[in-house]
């Protein structure tokens, strides 16, 4: 499901307009996102939970030339499934 196929579900079934429904989508994943660079963790109850990683430096190899590089330390998002997310998955 792309972010658009996202929209023209929100807009069938809330019986918004698709402007309206771009709007909503748009406001719930910035609200994602800047909780996230704030540093806080977003918890949604039986869906999931995003919240930040970090990852430290390390070596790593061009893939291409065999070559050894240095890979900066990063924070990257992660998002762990609900328990009711993965029984509805796994049903």
């Amino acid at each position: 499901m792309t972010k658009a196929d996202l929209i023209e579900e929100v807009a069938a079934i809330g019986g918004l307009s698709k402007k309206s429904s771009e709007q909503v989508v748009s406001t719930f994943f910035g609200s994602i996102v800047e909780s996230l660079r704030h540093g806080d963790k977003v918890e949604l109850r039986g869906f999931g939970t995003f919240k930040l990683r970090r990852r430290k430096s390390r070596i790593g190899r061009n893939p291409k030339t065999g070559e050894q590089v240095q890979v900066p330390a990063k924070i990257v998002p992660f998002f762990k499934p609900g328990k009711d997310l993965r029984e509805l998955v796994n049903q």
